[in-house]
């Protein structure tokens, strides 16, 4: 047969060639095609999928575009090396396009192409969450995002450029080595913890101590250290030797604020050039060998047992002494050992009935007369 019947139904598009090269498009209806001279294809596509990359249009495209066929019938972007282009289908994001040729039917869908360059390597957008999990976003974009409470200290090509708070962040993969390094902002605390050191007097002691501190210099605390954390442990192991290394046991146990106090002021000069804030340094435990505590829990058993035995002497004494001027007292003064004597008889009599047994000569006479 000479003629072949297409139909193109209302949300299709023909796409005639002949021998491989393209001639023309095809609109709605029935079409006849003429077929004996020459090999002549038609290519019914719907406009439905609105991408045109399919095909004989697809390696055809440029050809296609330089013809003016696709004029009011196809959205067309040519994106050179330092452009990308945001794609929305019917108000939805569909996929992100790198450098090269694209058209898009229009009519059926509604298409809008957003195109942007890549020289600022930061991808600002208001719908950025949308964007970043479109079709092939991560071909295109390195995606980071920023927690709360954290700060992102951001890097292009090892260049330090600025801090971002938290959020969601993407940076165009061909613009550059972005790096986001994110900071946590709130208080830490290391343990110092199990270190075995001896004092000025050669005794061994286990000290676990305690810093926190805060990151007050994000980009200080990046740059200064590979790792901030480790850093400040290093730091205060090391002050924590050195103070302990010049001090005598008893002069350590006896004034441990002392110690802490200087401690502190040495990790927090040491801190400040990490970018951080000691807020608080403070040792938690001292443990001693088994013999050494042994003999200090005996030394300290002495010394109670001896402030005891001093605080009874001291009162027997005090006693003795209280005792000595009562009974000067009562012999400079014969009225006060009348009424001493009485308060002893009212005592007595008021336990019971009190019996006197007179056995002396003129001992009643004296009774008598004394009550």
């Amino acid at each position: 047969m000479m003629f072949k019947k297409i139909h193109v139904r209302s949300y299709e598009v023909g796409m005639k060639f002949r021998d491989g090269e393209f001639v023309s498009l095809l609109g709605a209806g029935k079409h006849f095609v003429f077929t004996r001279f020459g090999q002549t294809k038609v290519q019914v596509v719907s406009k439905r999928d609105p991408w045109i990359a399919r095909g004989d249009a697809s390696d055809q495209l440029d050809v296609i575009v330089k013809s003016g066929a696709l004029s009011g019938k196809a959205e067309v972007v040519d994106l050179k090396d330092h452009e990308r282009a945001l794609v929305w289908i019917d108000g939805r994001f569909s996929r992100v396009l790198g450098p090269g040729l694209y058209a898009y039917w229009i009519g059926v869908r509604e298409v809008r192409i957003e195109t942007v360059t890549i020289e600022n390597a930061r991808l600002e957008h208001k719908e950025l969450a949308s964007i970043v999990r479109g079709v092939d976003a991560t071909r295109f974009l390195d995606v980071c995002k920023v927690e709360r409470d954290h700060v992102g200290v951001l890097f292009l090509d090892g260049r330090y450029v600025d801090q971002i708070g938290p959020g969601l962040y993407a940076f165009w993969e061909d613009a550059g080595d972005a790096r986001v390094v994110e900071i946590d902002m709130r208080e830490s605390q290391v343990d110092v913890s199990g270190q075995e050191m001896l004092t000025a007097d050669k005794v061994t002691l286990r000290i676990n101590a305690m810093v926190t501190y805060v990151v007050k210099d994000a980009r200080r605390a990046v740059s200064a250290s590979d790792d901030v954390r480790q850093s400040i442990y290093r730091e205060t192991q090391l002050a924590l030797r050195s103070s302990v290394g010049a001090r005598e046991l008893d002069t350590f146990l006896g004034g441990k604020d002392d110690l802490v106090e200087e401690l502190e002021q040495n990790v927090r000069d040491r801190a400040g050039t990490l970018g951080l804030e000691v807020v608080s340094v403070g040792i938690r435990d001292v443990i001693l060998p088994g013999d050494m505590k042994d003999l200090m829990n005996k030394v300290t058993e002495a010394k109670k047992a001896a402030e005891a035995n001093l605080i009874a002497r001291r009162e027997e004494t005090a006693a003795m002494r209280s005792q000595a001027n009562t009974a000067k007292l009562l012999a400079d003064n014969p009225t006060l050992m009348r009424l001493r004597e009485l308060e002893v008889l009212e005592k007595i009599a008021s336990a019971g009935n009190m019996s006197i047994v007179l056995g002396e000569k003129g001992l009643a006479d004296r009774v008598v007369n004394l009550l």
